[in-house]
């Protein structure tokens, strides 16, 4: 890999860090626009209907304590023409927001007006915020703009005051019930100023605490990506070092078996090398089956293990030049669960132990140690099996000759379907390709084994055995 490319790999997770930084900064900051928005709005909205409720209680309360006395008589609101020019009067200079008021009967007569005093006793609809004053007994008020100026009813007063008006209605009541209604229109620039100014100060204090809101959420968030990218490179050295500390303990475990698998070859003659070849052999009709990496592995493993059991049977028994009595052998049989037993102890292997263990069951139930049949055997063992035999019969041994590859063939499909499974010997043959005597040949790994099994297989001799050099097509 070029220097180039191992920066882009190197810079590649931070501009993804700072890209996700930034999209969680500018996502948080629109939530927060939004909220600070919203609770704008809201106060704002809140404000002004405080601020008319407060002005529409003021005018109405102040108006309703100086026209009581000239209007109410007797429970009932009644038209006075003789109510004094001095108290209009009052009505303007105590408050000189006031534009104008009418005293309304509950029939819609008009008791008494400020404004255009030929109108009073003149009764007229009831209708709209009148009505809900005079038959509800609820108070409005509302702001009213320029286009509401031509407007029958309100020419009078916005012709005399053309601003903007507050208009009120606000029901006049006498031992609880409502006898009337005041019509109150107030000069609303002070009103509106009022808003006008809470409503800055509203959205100044709103839009200061959420911007402070995401400059502390920014520092927080970063300050916490920080601490978390510190903890995962803290984390990532630790697994590392873990990692590299689990691979050293699995490669000693490895070395320790194979130099005792080793001791076991150099205490029995007739094995000697016979545990590479039986992997190679594996490995071949592993891979003609396509078992997975992790199968392979497990294959490896088991094919190069699976007599190692033997350290656990006399050394007589395994040099005897002879054949074994039937205790002998049963005390030879006992090397599976011997080395089942041996790599049950370590974790990297324990995949491996069923091929260990079973590696001398038969497709007809009749092997050892616990009589497994037909796909019951695991196919390991059954791989393992085919392979062993294929070794253990082309090999010399004491007792015979080793046979010839097309009669070791034969042996393998006499006992297709009986000693081994019918699979396992067809996907060997097909591994040979016709020509078995070249499975002495170093072969390609199958795809999907493992570097350190590859390895293994490189660094070892390309003949383990050949019975037959004089036959060998590679022989001078």
């Amino acid at each position: 890999m070029s220097v180039p490319e191992r920066f882009a790999r190197i810079q590649f997770p931070l501009r993804r860090r700072l890209s996700l930084l930034t999209t969680f900064l500018v996502v948080s900051a629109g939530i927060l626009a939004g909220g600070a928005l919203a609770l704008g709005a809201a106060l704002t909205d809140a404000l002004r209907a405080h601020t008319v409720g407060e002005a529409q209680r003021t005018a109405s309360d102040y108006v309703d304590r100086v026209l009581r006395p000239w209007l109410v008589r007797g429970g009932a609101v009644t038209v006075n023409r003789g109510v004094p020019t001095a108290v209009g009067r009052e009505l303007a200079h105590r408050t000189p927001d006031i534009v104008s008021v009418k005293v309304w009967a509950p029939d819609g007569t008009l008791a008494w007006t400020s404004v255009a005093p030929s109108r009073i006793g003149r009764r007229y609809p009831v209708g709209g915020a009148l009505a809900g004053a005079l038959r509800h007994s609820r108070a409005t008020s509302e702001i009213l703009g320029d286009e509401a100026h031509d407007r029958a009813e309100r020419r009078v007063e916005t012709r005399a005051h053309p601003a903007r008006l507050l208009e009120v209605y606000a029901p006049v009541r006498a031992r609880g019930q409502t006898i009337g209604a005041y019509e109150v229109y107030v000069d609303a620039r002070n009103v509106l100023a009022g808003i006008e100014s809470g409503r800055r100060l509203i959205w100044l204090v709103t839009g200061a605490i959420f911007v402070a809101l995401w400059v502390a959420l920014a520092l927080l968030v970063r300050g916490a990506s920080r601490k978390l990218r510190r903890q995962t490179r803290l984390l990532r050295e630790r697994s590392r070092a873990l990692t590299e500390a689990y691979d050293t303990l699995e490669r000693r475990s490895l070395e320790a078996i194979a130099s005792l698998n080793a001791t076991i070859e150099a205490r029995d003659p007739l094995g000697a090398g016979q545990s590479l070849l039986v992997e190679r052999l594996a490995l071949a009709i592993g891979g003609e089956l396509g078992l997975g990496p992790a199968a392979l592995e497990a294959l490896a493993h088991g094919a190069l293990l699976h007599d190692i059991g033997k350290v656990a049977v006399p050394e007589r028994l395994l040099a005897k030049p002879g054949s074994l009595t039937a205790e002998e052998f049963e005390h030879v049989k006992l090397h599976a669960d011997e080395g089942a037993a041996i790599l049950e102890r370590l974790s990297p292997l324990r995949q491996v132990v069923p091929i260990v263990r079973h590696h001398h069951e038969r497709w007809d139930g009749t092997g050892y140690p616990d009589g497994l049949a037909g796909t019951d055997v695991p196919v390991g063992a059954a791989i393992v099996a085919v392979a062993e035999a294929w070794a253990a019969m082309t090999s010399n041994r004491p007792y015979r000759c080793a046979l010839d590859p097309d009669d070791a063939v034969a042996e393998l499909l006499d006992g297709r379907g009986t000693q081994f499974s019918p699979a396992v010997v067809d996907a060997f043959l097909r591994a040979a390709g016709g020509r078995p005597c070249e499975l002495w040949l170093r072969p390609a790994p199958p795809a999907g084994t493992s570097r350190k099994v590859v390895e293994r297989l490189l660094s070892a001799p390309a003949y383990v055995r050949d019975p037959h050099p004089a036959r060998h097509p590679s022989a001078p």
